[in-house]
């Protein structure tokens, strides 16, 4: 890892001598020798990342380089910065930014800096003879072999979720015993080791199409380590019932005893699968089950539970499953399809023996099924037998190292490490960063992006050569090979099949924050209250002698510390990152304005969802080096114009609730890629500027009253934009014919119309000049779309509150390649309450979300329409009583969700129903709430 550390900062200090040179003057030479001293001990630190394993002594040196690698990073970027802010002509910001410079910049200081950190290595490097640390040279062979497997392994990058193995079987006996009469149990518990597929398991039964039939009503949660009893609680009764927004503020009102009432009581009233996913304690379970009706005889409901301890299961009092390993020939089947098929180009004689050495690898993965994917995952990208003979070498001696251990990890943590440890350094680097989040935090993959942009984990430095690539497109492509690698998990897909959200399972969080505990890379820190059940562990001694770079910080409401008395005013901490709910309150709002006061160094600021931060400090125009900043969710009413000073910008969301005053100051922030305005404001004085934001990327909720749509002439990265129509649009022909190649590029429009009928045929305009979108989002009067033929690349639509006029339907249902559809309240003009989707329409359509609609009260689908529809989602559609007969014709339809609908229809598609049989060849049919509709 510190090799890792040591790489970083050697591309760091390449990127400050090419980009930043002009601001090198008089200290260049002395940053390039710094950078020789490392790039002389680079190849020295394979070997001592191993040895330190075992060897104190190494393991304190190894800790002194890459401190001492830090520091020169952080002594370099703050001279930079401070030459860059002089230059501007900031006097204001030096005056308030670390030590005050008096006349220019001392040079003579920095320069003796820079020489004493370069000492330092140097020192360090001689001492290599006397711990016998040798130098290992990096044999790694041409990328043509990665990009070979890239290609042959797509398909099974996410087999665990895709391809079970081995549980068939097990989730038949499971369904019997919560759908049948015979069986009397009210709990079933699944019990196992870590990796051992429970959720999996659990998962199958949860869509099962025998299970979707029988409940009612489905919730799925994820019971984390830190959890509170009343937040389990309100996610329950909110999944219930689908709750409103008037709803969730009612429950936040009552007692905790008041909401595992109304949790039991619906219990009883309906049939409803609660599964409780890791449940850690019988503590746990024991402080939960007060809303769930276990004794009544009547009830139907059922509780699914998974555990990794048996005496969870056992004390539950219900039916215990205990998935088994996989045997032999069904762990070969898993590792044979990721890591053995499709491969070309092999002999017969090499096929041989990577099956030989493949079986007796898997033999050190006792048959847990996430051992098998991470090893397969590893060979997959092996393609010699003697890189494969390597690996046995090196999983026999993981295995022998842990041999005596019994914990739930055993027979797969040697593996999971050595996957760790074969990742490239900017691979190590960023999935240690994944150790910032939650348990079971779908991760979003466009802001995990952004973070490690932030802090510099993606480098221009590293593109190939002659490549146009951006750095999200760079980061883009790290999470695909950390994906393809089995090291993380796909959640979510978008309408391009490109990956939304992103996970960890719990077996490679755990090894994440170990290793990043180990490392000093990061702390996670819980702040939550005292009656929380379970706390992260502390920060060992040896942490603590550090400077700690990054924390991630977990809260809950009313927190009364907002950073632990250790890291306040840590003159080095470089990103400080807080979670918890969507809305959070500090109990004293003093507790709020040190942390834009104290961390000076920050790159990364992530605070969102403070409630009582009304006014932002306007010392955050101290805090010069942050490229990252989130406000998302806050209830700030003024923003201060000292966020000019912050010229090193790259993300700045500023989604926050209600009217907000914005100064015009984003203009002075040239490196800005992703700005997200709020969603309501008004500029101070003049509109804001964005002429200058050449590299920006992503635009949201740009106001045509506050700002000059003139400036997006300049804008020619721009790829998403979001624009609000709040005023008149004078001379619109005239500006979108002058910003025609900046809309050109274009790939994501989303245009909020809130002028009313009078501005239609703007709206239009200004989607005709976007001709490359996939994209697309209007929300407000439209009347007529849009010749959509001018879009071959639409793959999603979303429409709400259009008003659209009836023979709408013939334009929308002729795009060639729309996937996603969305259709919301008021989308068509009064008095139209019939949909028809005609024969041969919509072609590729595979997602069909119809929310809202409550003037909908038929639809028709002919036999041809839509054959390719996967899924139907409906909610609150009120006024629609039955399906049509069409349905029955779409063999393709695996997914039926209906929430908030009418109780009739809910009648007429059960079992036995007057439109049961169209439905009936769906393998998940899922109602919410249609008691309450």
């Amino acid at each position: 890892m510190t090799e890792a550390v040591v790489s970083f900062v050697i591309e760091r200090l390449g990127e400050f001598i090419i980009q930043d040179a002009k601001f090198l003057f008089g200290v260049r030479d002395k940053v390039e020798f710094a950078q020789t001293e490392l790039q002389l001990m680079q190849g020295f630190l394979k070997d001592a990342d191993i040895r330190q394993r075992d060897n104190e002594t190494v393991r304190v040196w190894v800790a002194q380089i890459r401190k001492t690698a830090y520091d020169l990073e952080d002594v370099i970027e703050i001279f930079i910065l401070r030459v860059a802010t002089k230059k501007r002509g900031m006097k204001n910001v030096l005056k308030r930014f670390g030590c005050v410079l008096k006349e220019g910049v001392d040079l003579h200081k920095i320069g003796s800096q820079i020489e004493n950190v370069t000492i330092q290595l140097s020192n360090l490097r001689s001492s290599l003879q006397t711990y016998n640390i040798k130098e290992i040279r990096d044999s790694r062979g041409a990328t043509s072999l990665y990009e070979r497997q890239q290609q042959v392994r797509r398909t099974y990058s996410h087999i665990i979720e895709r391809d079970v193995v081995g549980l068939e079987n097990s989730a038949e006996e499971l369904v019997r015993h919560l759908v049948k009469k015979e069986f009397s149990h009210r709990i079933v518990s699944i019990w196992g080791m870590g990796g051992l597929g429970k959720t999996t398991l659990a998962k199958q039964i949860y869509h099962h199409n025998e299970v979707r039939r029988h409940f009612g009503c489905f919730v799925w949660v994820c019971i984390s380590q830190q959890f509170q009893v009343r937040s389990v609680w309100e996610e329950i009764l909110i999944k219930l019932i689908s709750a409103t927004t008037a709803q969730r503020e009612e429950f936040a009102k009552l007692r905790d005893d008041e909401i595992a009432k109304k949790i039991y009581l619906l219990q009883q009233k309906s049939r409803c699968l609660v599964v409780l996913d890791d449940i850690w304690s019988i503590e746990a379970w024991e402080s939960l089950k007060a809303a769930f009706p276990l004794y009544d005889e009547e009830t139907e409901s059922r509780i699914l539970l998974t555990t990794r301890n048996k005496e969870v299961a056992l004390h539950s009092n219900g039916f215990i499953h205990q998935p088994r390993p996989l045997n032999d020939d069904e762990s070969w089947e898993l590792f044979e399809k990721i890591a053995v098929f499709g491969r070309e180009g092999i002999t017969f004689e090499v096929s041989t023996k990577m099956k030989e050495l493949g079986k007796k690898m898997l033999q050190h993965c006792v048959g847990l099924p996430l051992a098998v994917i991470v090893l397969a995952g590893l060979l997959a990208r092996k393609d010699t037998i003697n890189e494969w003979e390597t690996v046995f070498k090196n999983v026999y001696a993981y295995i022998r190292r842990g041999k005596d251990h019994e914990h739930e990890v055993t027979g797969s943590s040697w593996v999971l490490s050595l996957s760790y440890d074969n990742l490239p350094y900017y691979l190590k680097l960023c999935f240690l960063y994944l150790g910032h989040f939650p348990e079971d935090f779908e991760i979003s993959v466009k802001r995990l992006t952004q973070l490690w942009m932030a802090e510099g984990l993606i480098s221009l430095v590293q593109q190939r050569q002659g490549s146009m690539e951006t750095m999200e497109e760079i980061a883009f492509s790290y999470l695909n090979e950390l994906v393809e690698r089995c090291m993380v998990q796909i959640g979510e897909r978008g309408s391009i099949r490109k990956i939304k959200s992103c996970r960890l399972h719990d077996l490679m969080r755990d090894l994440c924050l170990l290793k990043a505990e180990e490392e000093n890379f990061l702390q996670t820190v819980n702040l939550s209250h005292r009656e929380t059940m379970y706390a992260l562990p502390a920060p060992t001694e040896a942490t603590l002698k550090g400077k700690v770079r990054r924390l991630a910080i977990y809260v809950d409401d009313n927190v009364d510390k907002l950073v632990p008395s250790r890291y306040e005013r840590d003159d080095r901490l470089r990103s400080l990152l807080y979670f918890g709910p969507r809305y959070w309150m500090p109990n004293n709002n003093k507790l709020v304005s040190p942390l834009f006061k104290d961390f000076k160094l920050l790159r990364v600021l992530k605070v969102e969802g403070i409630k009582l931060l009304v006014k932002l400090p306007s010392e955050i125009g101290n805090m010069v080096h942050l490229r990252f900043l989130s406000l998302r969710h806050s209830f700030i009413k003024w923003l201060p114009s000292s966020l000019s000073n912050l010229i090193c910008m790259q993300t700045l969301d500023l989604r926050i609730n209600g009217t907000r005053v914005v100064p015009d100051v984003f203009w002075m922030m040239e490196q800005l890629r992703h700005l997200y305005l709020p969603f309501y404001y008004t500029a101070r004085g003049k509109k804001l500027r964005l002429s200058t934001l050449h590299d920006l990327q992503t635009l949201h909720h740009v106001s045509s009253l506050c700002c000059d749509l003139k400036d997006l002439t300049q804008l020619t990265s721009l790829r998403k934009l979001a624009i609000r129509v709040t005023s008149p649009l004078k001379n619109l022909e005239e500006t979108l014919k002058s910003t025609s190649s900046t809309l050109d590029c274009i790939r994501s429009l989303f245009v909020h119309n809130l002028l009313g009928i009078h501005s239609g045929t703007e709206v239009a305009q200004i989607v005709l000049s976007c001709r490359h979108i996939y994209k697309l989002h209007l929300n407000g009067r439209t009347v007529e779309l849009p010749d959509l033929e001018h879009f071959p690349n639409l793959t999603k639509l979303t429409l709400c509150r259009c008003d659209l006029k009836a023979n709408q339907m013939a334009v929308l249902e002729k795009q060639p390649n729309l996937r996603t559809l969305c259709l919301m309240e008021e989308t068509f003009e009064d008095g139209l309450d019939t949909l028809v989707f005609s024969k041969g329409s919509f072609l590729q359509l595979e997602s069909l979300p119809l929310i809202c609609m409550y003037e909908l009260r038929d639809f028709t689908v002919e036999e041809g329409a839509m054959p390719s529809l996967h899924r139907l989602c409906m909610k609150h559609c009120v006024g629609l009583t039955t399906l049509p007969d069409g349905l029955r014709h779409i063999t393709t339809l695996w997914e039926l969700s209906f929430t908030e609908m009418s109780r009739t229809l809910h009648s007429r598609l059960q079992v036995g129903g007057d439109d049961f049989y169209k439905i009936q060849h769906v393998p998940s049919i899922v109602f919410a709430n249609m008691e309450e509709a």
